[in-house]
């Protein structure tokens, strides 16, 4: 039943590289990069409930100490994986979402870890085991496809925007090998034109690349079709050396003036352009951590 549900509604363009089983040197390399993450995430949440609970008689809904403190943790595991990472571009300033493209669990990480951010997930997601822990902590916004809920997800939605939470969305709708950017929902879109939502409001792209680790299938980070979690991770966990992954921040798009599809259509275009597969650009503002 579990992988029913992780499978479900995925993107299946191509069958996925085989998952093998670790060799005994790979099971001491899941060892010693595994450990370390966890914990790192077991001393984290308390750590983060804590922080939540001293934070809100000041700052109420507003994350100003606990959202800088996630990022931190994810650092840290992309540290103890072993896993690269840089951040190139400039995190928006004031109200806004993020939008980007979706290719595996380590989105979770390496996205966090690049700027403060709160995800956006079907409400299927809490559901799957190890990743509903991940989403709960982090604070994840779940959505259900119900029409008769749509005012009141919006109204939250747009409560938390002014809040300042930076909510991240996948208008995609499934991850993918890392490869390509499939084509993103328009309807998606019609949340940031509530007029519940702030003045100035932008929508900033986010493409994430991952480069797979020498000598391994170049889909080897994505996540998708029939593939198994556990397996994949042990996969990422136990290679002999790891990849890395580029988080490339692009210009903010301004909402007003502008209707779903072509908030849609520009922010494909950004995250689309950037995925080096596709013919890249080459931004500037780069930090390497």
């Amino acid at each position: 039943m579990a992988d029913e549900r992780l499978t479900a509604q995925t993107w299946r363009g191509g069958a996925p590289p085989a998952l093998a089983r670790p060799d005994l040197m790979g099971w001491v390399r899941v060892i010693r990069r595994g450990l370390p993450a966890v914990m790192v995430l077991a001393l984290g949440v308390p750590l983060l409930m804590l922080l939540r609970l001293a934070e809100r008689p000041f700052a109420g809904r507003r994350r100003p100490l606990s959202g800088p403190f996630v990022q931190g943790v994810c650092r840290a595991v992309l540290f103890c994986i072993g896993m690269g990472w840089r951040r190139i571009g400039t995190p928006m300033r004031g109200s806004g979402a993020v939008v980007a493209n979706h290719s595996s669990w380590l989105d979770i990480f390496t996205m966090n870890a690049a700027m403060p951010i709160f995800f956006v997930a079907k409400s299927e997601v809490s559901t799957w085991p190890g990743v509903n822990i991940l989403t709960r902590v982090t604070d994840t916004h779940f959505v259900t496809r119900d029409p008769r809920l749509a005012s009141e997800q919006a109204a939250e939605f747009a409560a938390r925007t002014r809040a300042g939470h930076r909510l991240l969305f996948f208008p995609e709708g499934t991850s993918s090998d890392g490869r390509r950017v499939l084509p993103f929902k328009p309807t998606l879109f019609q949340g940031f034109l509530a007029p519940e939502m702030p003045q100035a409001l932008v929508i900033q792209p986010l493409t994430a690349v991952y480069h797979a680790p020498k000598g391994e299938d170049a889909r080897f980070y994505g996540w998708w079709g029939d593939m198994s979690l556990g397996p994949h991770i042990l996969s990422v966990l136990a290679v002999k050396r790891q990849g890395s992954a580029e988080i490339l921040l692009h210009e903010p798009i301004p909402v007003a003036g502008k209707d779903r599809k072509i908030l849609s259509r520009a922010a494909e275009t950004a995250i689309r352009a950037a995925l080096p597969f596709d013919g890249a650009n080459s931004p500037s503002n780069t930090e390497n951590p």
